[in-house]
């Protein structure tokens, strides 16, 4: 198992060329190989800079690197123009598209009793280890797992292993770990590198992943004072150590611990990742630990038009709504199609309000009446736009008129918590 690289800090700013030379000296250091796969995210994280990265990798190695496979896990596929304006000029017949139905297979199970005991006794089913066909037949001696380490709401810590087994996995896996988080506490994983979902996954990792030649590639990403990102740190590795370093750097970066609760946040999603509330939601997932009771958050979502990445999901958003977690369990335990679909129902927990505060969606491209009915209140987006300028805000504290609020402008790229919910 080995560390190949280790660079960042709550000041560090790693440049393109940086991010290059350190990503060639650790490619050096694997030796030659001569079917290369890579695994990066998709368009939703963008500011990964895993675009970027994917990219040098190409151009280290040509004709080797034999095929890019985006962790999409139920996303929608990459379209065309969102590949080119995140990979830049790679090949475009490089790129697979995953479908999380019908593309995996399953390599082991973590057993009944390890999910009862990490779910504190609430589920009692086994965990499929499923990935992606290409990723077990595609016959690669190099898989570059590459991605962002932030807060997450399903898994305490995004990447390291979530980017396989989640992101390129199926049906089962996917609804499974999903709704493990959900039933365990949101609250309760989120900016935990250590938790339940993780445990599982890491066990998988233990037992199914080890004859597969995956090394991972994971940025840190925070915002310099300017406001625009910067790298603090890539991590290079074949095991936890390149994930544990990049967690403690991302809490310290990512991770904002507001003195007093939140009476009104203001959050926009860019129109170029966001086009979903299943994506857009992070919104909600990321500042729900600072908001106060009766508090206000309003979601200002130019490119939002539909609720779900795939028909059946939307369908499910739209009949059974952000309830909370009460009503959401129940309809798990009355309904099938939605006990079939474990991941909508832990979305549709993670993005209620559990009725502590309001949520206010101002989506470019649904009406009130859908709003509505999925259990949010309906913003204007051209008013609510014009009252909170996104292009006049600042991060954090901002006075508009008579109110005070706390703007974010990529809900994507951090967590935001009051002591008292920690």
């Amino acid at each position: 198992m080995s560390l190949y690289c280790a660079k960042g800090g709550v000041d560090t700013e790693l440049s393109p060329p940086q991010l290059r030379r350190l990503l060639g000296e650790s490619l050096a250091m694997l030796g030659e190989r001569s079917r290369v796969l890579v695994v990066p995210p998709d368009m939703s994280r963008l500011s990964s800079h895993a675009g970027e990265l994917t990219h040098c990798a190409w151009e280290y190695y040509g004709d080797q690197l034999q095929a890019v496979l985006p962790a999409l896990g139920t996303h929608a596929p990459m379209q065309p123009d969102q590949i080119a304006r995140m990979f830049g000029k790679m090949p475009p017949e490089l790129f697979r598209a995953h479908n999380w139905r019908t593309d995996v297979e399953t390599l082991g199970e973590v057993p009944a009793r390890f999910i009862h005991e990490q779910s504190e006794g609430r589920l009692d089913y086994a965990w499929p280890a499923q990935v992606n066909r290409l990723i077990t037949r595609g016959n690669f001696d190099l898989i570059l797992s590459i991605g962002q380490v932030v807060p997450h709401e399903v898994i305490g810590m995004a990447n390291y292993n979530k980017n396989i087994l989640i992101g390129s996995g199926g049906r089962d896996a996917i609804n499974r770990s999903h709704y493990l988080g959900a039933v365990y506490g949101m609250e309760r994983i989120m900016g935990r590198a250590d938790n339940p979902v993780r445990r599982v996954l890491n066990y998988a990792s233990d037992l199914f992943l080890r004859h597969l030649p995956i090394v991972y590639v994971l940025t840190v990403v925070g915002r310099a004072a300017d406001e625009s990102l910067a790298v603090r740190g890539l991590f290079i590795g074949d095991d936890v150590e390149c994930f544990q370093r990049a967690s403690a750097l991302s809490l310290k970066v990512n991770f904002e611990i507001l003195k007093t609760p939140l009476k009104k946040a203001v959050v926009y999603l860019d129109p170029e990742e966001f086009h979903s509330t299943w994506l857009g939601n992070k919104a909600v997932y990321r500042t729900r630990m600072a908001l106060a009771d009766g508090a206000e958050l309003v979601i200002l979502a130019p490119g939002v038009n539909t609720f779900g990445e795939d028909k059946a999901i939307d369908a499910l958003i739209r009949k059974y709504g952000y309830r909370g977690t009460p009503a959401t369990l129940e309809a798990v335990n009355s309904n099938q199609d939605l006990a079939n679909d474990l991941s909508a129902a832990a979305h549709l927990i993670h993005g209620s309000s559990e009725s502590r505060f309001k949520i206010t969606w101002c989506p470019g491209h649904l009406s009130k009446q859908e709003v509505e009915n999925v259990g949010f209140q309906y913003g204007d987006l051209e008013s609510m736009s014009a009252r909170y300028d996104p292009q006049k805000l600042s991060h954090g504290f901002n006075r508009v008129g008579s109110e005070d609020i706390f703007f974010i402008s990529n809900p994507g790229l951090g967590l935001w918590a009051h002591r008292s919910r920690l």
